[in-house]
C-alpha cells in the first residue's frame, strides 16, 4: 500500500495495490493494522455509498460537529471524482486551506479526510459511485454545510459553477466564515 501526505499533512491520499489476471482484480482495500501505520488509527463506525448519475454533481462541501465529528476515507468504486478536504480547525496552521485529490476506478486511490475538515467532491464522469467509511455515525442536529463555491475558500473546482449540480441544501450552504468555531486544534 502507497501512503502520501498531502499539502495539509493530515490528509492521507492512500494507493492500495490490486492484483489481477484474466479474471479480474482483487484488492485488500481496508486493513485496520496498514490504516494505523499508515496515520489513519480512528475506528470506522459506518460506511456510505452515494450514486451521481450525471458528470458535474456536486456534492458538499460537508462535515458533523461535536458530538459526532467524523473522520471519513473516501473511495471512488465507478467513475472518477474530483475530491476536496478543507481545513475548517480554527487555530489550525493550516485553516482555511484545502487540498484534492482525484480518485477513480481505474487509479484506486483513497483519501482520509480527517475530522474537524469539511468534505466535497465533483463528478468527473457519469454514474459515479463512491463510497466513504465514517468514523461516527450521521448525525442530523450535527450535521454543517459551506458553500462549495464560495470566495473566501477559492477552491479550484473542475466544473463551470454554471452547470455544477447541485442539492437544494447545498445551494442555500453559507460561507466559510460560518464554520468559524465549529472545531479547534
Amino acid at each position: 500500500m502507497k501512503v502520501e501526505r498531502l499539502e495539509i499533512p493530515d490528509v492521507i491520499l492512500v494507493m492500495p495495490p490490486r492484483f489481477g489476471d484474466n479474471r479480474g482484480f482483487f484488492s485488500e482495500t481496508y486493513n485496520q493494522e496498514r490504516m494505523k501505520d499508515a496515520g489513519i488509527a480512528l475506528p470506522f463506525v459506518q460506511d456510505n455509498q452515494s450514486l451521481s448519475r450525471q458528470k458535474g454533481v456536486v456534492r458538499g462541501l460537508h462535515c458533523q460537529i461535536a458530538p459526532h465529528v467524523q473522520g471519513k476515507l473516501v473511495r471512488c468504486t465507478k467513475g472518477a471524482i474530483w475530491d476536496v478536504a478543507v481545513d475548517a480547525r480554527t487555530g489550525s496552521s493550516t485553516y482555511g486551506k484545502w487540498v484534492a485529490a482525484e480518485l477513480s476506478e481505474e487509479n484506486w486511490s483513497q483519501l482520509w479526510i480527517p475530522p474537524g475538515f469539511l468534505h466535497g467532491f465533483v463528478t468527473l464522469a457519469e454514474n459515479t459511485e463512491v463510497q466513504y467509511k465514517c468514523t461516527d455515525l450521521y448525525d442530523k442536529a450535527s450535521e454543517r454545510a459551506v458553500r462549495w463555491n464560495c470566495p473566501e475558500l477559492d477552491i479550484a473546482w473542475p466544473v463551470d459553477p454554471a452547470t455544477a449540480i447541485l442539492s437544494d441544501k447545498d445551494q442555500v450552504a453559507p460561507g466559510f466564515a460560518e464554520a468559524k468555531g465549529w472545531f479547534s486544534v
